[in-house]
């Protein structure tokens, strides 16, 4: 992180040698969001107002850029469980307050797609599930990495970065099984090879979490695998896309259990002008039903899969299979408005092994967009069968970027 810096003072050091040259842009991100949730077994709802902050800046020149962004969480209700802030009596809600370096990274980017970053970066890999950044929760998830990336959206191209530590979304107060960082020796890679039809990609993700209070070391894993995704016009305004990936997952580095388990993806999205509809299923296989020995993803924009009431961040020692299917509809140019946005997904989570049935979940979506500005809201019912308890959740965000 330090060599980073200071590549970065470097670089903005010899832009102003040629100051002609360099180009600087600043950026600048707010976001206000209120979740409230309603879960059994806990005595209290909680309500959290949380404010996020990121102001950055840019300089460029001949190729080359350097970043440097701040990071500022302000909770200004604080009734619930942030994870660190020992509220156990109040759901759990991952928005601790923070103020941090957020990213500090310097790039090179060739005319002929290859490009090089190294210092604290944000990573995302595919479609999120094995490596991203979090997104939706107010504190990133970031790395401090080095990263060679080559190749087009046709052709050959591949993918290879490496970490030394993974700044969590608890930020600077985090401590104990949640710490603001975890250490380990991490390796990424995607090759893939892309025609008309879709991309082919084989892909690699070893995962060091090299902490003995994160499970005892035991979400540090190995998953090699292969993912094609593509989509294809049907007509004018009808476009069908579709993915379908395997892995295989083991055990790596000082991860103490002995296991195998696969991963399985399928999923299909239907495109019609404002229409949109998804269906897919996701297998995260078990092992010998043994916590932490079926599939793991601790570095997932968890987000984005197996429903926003956030049950399975961990998958359960029987696995999980997740049958979803989704449906949208949006407009553009409403009045004063650029867009408007309406979802809803439902859920059905079932185990890999004993055909236990976990639960189902209702997610619905409603958001309008106006220039730099965005107004969503969102609701989650999760129905308890075989796993956790009944869950309800409810937010409202303000976003605006520069």
């Amino acid at each position: 992180m330090r060599n980073a810096l200071l590549c970065a003072t470097a670089l903005l050091a010899a832009g102003t040698a040629h100051a002609q040259q360099v180009k600087l842009t600043p950026s600048a991100e707010v976001r206000l969001r209120y979740e409230h949730v309603d879960q059994d077994g806990l005595p209290n709802d909680a309500d959290a107002v949380t404010l996020r902050v990121r102001p950055g800046l840019t300089a460029s020149w001949n190729g080359w850029s350097a970043l440097v962004e701040a990071e500022g969480v302000v909770a200004l209700a604080d009734l619930y469980n942030d994870g660190t802030n020992g509220k156990t009596a109040y759901p759990l809600v991952v928005d601790p307050e923070n103020v941090e370096l957020n990213r500090a990274q310097i790039r090179y980017a060739g005319k002929d797609g290859q490009s090089f970053t190294a210092g604290r970066q944000r990573l995302n890999f595919a479609d999120d599930r094995f490596v991203g950044t979090a997104p939706w929760r107010q504190s990133d998830q970031t790395y401090d990495a080095l990263r060679i990336q080559y190749g087009k959206a046709q052709g050959l191209a591949f993918d290879l970065a490496y970490s030394w530590n993974v700044l969590t979304v608890n930020g600077r107060n985090g401590t104990g099984a949640r710490p603001r960082a975890i250490g380990g020796n991490n390796v990424f890679v995607n090759l893939g090879y892309g025609t008309r039809a879709g991309t082919l990609t084989g892909f690699a993700y070893l995962v060091d979490q090299d902490e003995a209070a994160v499970q005892g070391y035991r979400l540090s894993s190995q998953t090699y695998g292969v993912r094609f995704a593509g989509r294809q016009q049907l007509a004018k305004d009808v476009t069908l896309g579709y993915a379908a990936s395997w892995a295989s997952q083991s055990d790596y580095r000082r991860n103490p259990n002995r296991y195998a388990a696969d991963y399985w993806l399928g999923e299909l999205s239907l495109n019609a002008k404002a229409l949109s509809l998804t269906a897919g299923y996701e297998v995260l296989g078990a092992d010998k039903g043994v916590a932490l020995t079926s599939v793991q993803t601790p570095l997932a924009s968890y987000f984005k899969f197996n429903g926003w009431a956030g049950k399975f961040g961990t998958t359960p020692p029987n696995g999980l299979r997740d049958l979803y299917g989704t449906a949208g509809y949006s407009w553009k140019k409403i009045g004063p408005l650029d867009a408007i946005n309406l979802g809803a997904t439902w859920h059905r989570f079932d185990s890999d092994r004993l055909g236990q049935h976990y639960g189902d979940e209702l997610d619905l979506i409603a958001g309008v967009k106006r220039g730099h500005y965005a107004l969503s809201a969102r609701y989650a019912h999760y129905r308890a069968d075989a796993f956790a308890t009944d869950t309800d959740k409810a937010w409202l965000q303000f976003d605006w970027t520069l």
